[in-house]
C-alpha cells in the first residue's frame, strides 16, 4: 500500500500524465494567472521536481517546517507536494491572518522558514517582527526562486514513511489560542482515497471528474481531503480564489467543472440572485458540503438540477461521513452512516452511550484493535489534550448529534464555545482573551448567534469599567479587529451590567439573555464593518 504523499503523486503523474490536474478559472482582477492556469499531472511533475531541487541545494529536508503564505495560488499545493518528497511539513499560514496571529503560529510550529507572495509579504514580515524569531523569508510568485541555506539541524537521515509529519494545520480548540494538528502522510493519503471511495453519487472518473472549489487552500478541505482524492483519481482540482455568487455559475461552466465543493452560506447566496444564463449551461453532476438549511436542500437541487451532499468531517479525524445513497434525507441534517473504518458512539458527558434516538456527543474510532488509525496524529505541543481529545480510545468530536435505528447520524449542534461563521470555525476564548487586555472591560463573555447568512455570528457580551457607550463600543471593535483575523471580531457587542458567574467564577453564559427578547436587542451592530483588507 503506498503511504506517503511523494509515491502516491509520482505514480498517479505517471499513470495520468497527460491528464489535467489543477485548474484556475480566469480574473482579470486578480493578482496572480490573471488568464487562468492550467496544468497537466506530466507538467505539475516537472514543476515539483524543479522545486525539490531547490529545496535540497538550500539544505531543507526531512524534519523541517515550512510556513507557507501563498493564498490560494495553486503554488500553494504543488509546493506542498514538493515539501512532501523531502520529508518537510507544509505549514500553511491563513492570509486574514494579523500580525499576532502570525507570530504565534511562527513561534509554536518552529518553522525554518516562510515562503510567502508577494501582496503578502508585509503581513508576514509584520508577524515575524512580532515572533521576535528570525525566519528566512523568500517570495515566490509561480516559481520557486533560490532559497537561503538553512541554518536549521540537518534534515533526518532515513526515509520519508507514513508516520512523518506532511502537514501542521491549525484549527480554532476551546482553549483560545489554535492548535496545530499534526497531520502524517499515511493519513492525507488514506483521507482522499476514503473521499474517493464513498460510492454512491460520490463518484470520480479518472479523466473526467473536475471538481471546482472555492475554499480556502489552507483549510483541510480544499488542499488535503479533495487534493488527495484527485490525485488517488487522477482528477482535476479546479481553485478558485475564494467564493464569489456573481462568479459562480460563470467559473463552474468556463472551466467544465463536473463537480464542486460548497459551504452552508453558499448555498443562500446563490437561491438569492435572479436566473442567469450562466446557470443552464454548468455541467455539475454532484456536490459535497455541509451546513445547507434543509429548507433550502430541495429547492436548491430542483432549480440547479445536481444533489448536495451533506458530509461530516474535521481536521483530526476527516474519515469523513457522507449522506450519498439514495434515498437522502435532504429535509434534515442527516451526515451518514458508520461504515467499516469509522465506527460511531453517541455518550453523554460521563462517556456513556446514549439510547438511539437521544442526542449527545459524536465520538469516533476506526475500530476497537486500531482506534487511531485514519486520524491526526496529535496535537503539536499539547500531548494533554491530544488525549484528552481521545479518552477512552473514542475520539471526542464536540460536535452534538443523534444516531437512529437505522445508524443514521443527524447533525443537532456544536458543543460550547465554538462558533461557526461561515465555514470558519472560531474559539470564542481566543476573543475572550483579546477583549480581557482592554483596560475599559471587566468582564466578557463571547457567545454564537445565530445568522441567517453566516450560520452564526460572533457576539461580545461586556461589563464595562464605567461609561458603556456607543464610543467604547466602537473602540473595543476596533481593538479587536486590529489583533484577530477579521471574521474573529464580534459582529455584535452589548453591554452588560452585570455578566453572571458561578461559585467558582466561571462565567454562566447560558443564562446571559434569560428567556424574553433576543440576544441581539440593544447590541451595536458591526457586521458590516467585518471585511477583509
Amino acid at each position: 500500500m503506498v503511504e506517503t504523499i511523494g509515491a502516491l503523486f509520482d505514480a498517479r503523474a505517471k499513470a495520468f500524465s497527460e491528464h489535467s490536474f489543477l485548474q484556475v478559472p480566469a480574473n482579470d482582477a486578480r493578482a496572480y494567472h490573471p488568464q487562468g492556469y492550467q496544468c497537466t499531472y506530466g507538467a505539475a511533475a516537472q514543476i515539483v521536481t524543479a522545486m525539490v531541487g531547490k529545496l535540497e541545494a538550500g539544505g531543507y529536508g526531512h524534519g523541517h517546517r515550512i510556513a507557507v503564505l501563498l493564498a490560494n495560488r495553486p503554488e500553494m499545493l504543488l509546493i506542498k507536494l514538493a515539501l512532501a518528497k523531502r520529508g518537510i511539513s507544509w505549514v500553511p499560514v491563513n492570509p486574514d491572518y494579523r500580525p499576532a496571529e502570525v507570530a504565534y503560529l511562527l513561534q509554536d510550529s518552529a518553522a525554518d522558514l516562510a515562503l510567502v507572495a508577494p501582496e503578502l509579504a508585509e503581513l508576514m514580515a509584520a508577524g515575524i517582527a512580532e515572533s521576535g524569531l528570525d525566519v528566512p523569508t523568500v517570495e515566490m510568485t509561480s516559481v520557486l526562486p533560490d532559497l537561503p541555506t538553512c541554518g536549521c539541524p540537518a534534515p533526518a537521515d532515513h526515509p520519508v514513511s507514513g508516520d512523518t509529519e506532511a502537514s501542521l494545520i491549525y484549527t480554532s480548540g476551546t482553549t483560545g489560542k489554535p492548535k496545530g494538528c499534526i497531520m502524517s502522510h499515511a493519513y492525507e493519503v488514506e483521507m482522499g482515497q476514503w473521499y474517493a471511495s464513498r460510492g454512491g453519487l460520490i463518484q470520480f472518473e479518472s479523466g473526467v471528474t473536475k471538481v471546482y472549489c472555492p475554499l480556502p487552500l489552507f483549510h483541510v478541505n480544499a488542499a488535503i481531503l479533495l487534493f488527495m482524492a484527485v490525485i488517488e483519481t487522477g482528477s482535476t482540482h479546479i481553485i478558485s480564489e475564494r467564493f464569489r455568487a456573481s462568479a459562480w455559475w460563470r467559473e463552474l461552466a468556463e472551466t467544465g467543472a463536473t463537480a464542486a465543493h460548497y459551504l452552508g452560506i453558499i448555498i443562500p447566496a446563490l437561491m438569492n440572485r435572479d436566473p442567469e444564463e450562466w446557470e443552464q449551461k454548468h455541467q455539475v453532476k454532484w456536490a459535497v458540503g455541509a451546513g445547507v438549511e434543509p429548507t433550502l436542500h430541495r429547492p436548491f437541487e430542483e432549480r440547479f438540477g445536481f444533489p448536495l451532499i451533506e458530509v461530516w468531517g474535521m481536521t483530526e479525524m476527516c474519515r469523513m461521513l457522507a449522506d450519498c445513497d439514495e434515498p437522502r434525507r435532504i429535509d434534515t441534517r442527516a451526515m451518514g452512516r458508520p461504515q467499516a473504518g469509522l465506527d460511531v458512539r453517541v455518550v453523554d458527558e460521563s462517556d456513556n452511550e446514549v439510547p438511539r434516538g437521544t442526542p449527545g456527543e459524536m465520538t469516533l474510532r476506526y475500530g476497537a484493535d486500531t482506534p487511531r488509525r485514519g486520524a491526526f496524529s496529535g496535537y503539536l505541543n499539547l500531548p494533554e489534550a491530544t488525549e484528552e481529545a481521545w479518552r477512552g480510545g473514542w475520539f471526542h468530536t464536540g460536535d452534538t448529534v443523534v444516531m437512529d435505528d437505522t445508524d443514521m447520524v443527524t447533525f443537532v449542534d456544536r458543543k460550547k464555545n465554538i462558533i461557526r461563521r461561515s465555514g470558519e470555525n472560531i474559539a470564542a476564548a481566543e476573543i475572550e482573551a483579546c477583549f480581557q487586555d482592554h483596560p475599559a472591560v471587566d468582564r466578557i463573555a463571547v457567545v454564537a448567534v445565530p445568522d441567517a447568512m453566516r450560520d452564526e455570528e460572533v457576539m461580545a457580551c461586556v461589563q464595562a469599567l464605567g461609561d458603556a457607550d456607543e464610543t467604547l463600543a466602537q473602540e473595543l471593535f476596533d481593538w479587536s479587529f486590529k489583533r484577530l483575523a477579521y471574521y474573529k471580531a464580534p459582529g455584535w457587542i452589548r453591554f452588560m451590567e452585570d455578566i453572571p458567574v458561578t461559585g467558582t467564577q466561571k462565567i454562566q453564559k447560558h443564562s446571559l439573555f434569560g428567556d424574553d427578547g433576543s440576544a441581539t436587542d440593544g447590541a451595536f451592530d458591526f457586521r458590516s464593518k467585518k471585511k477583509r483588507g
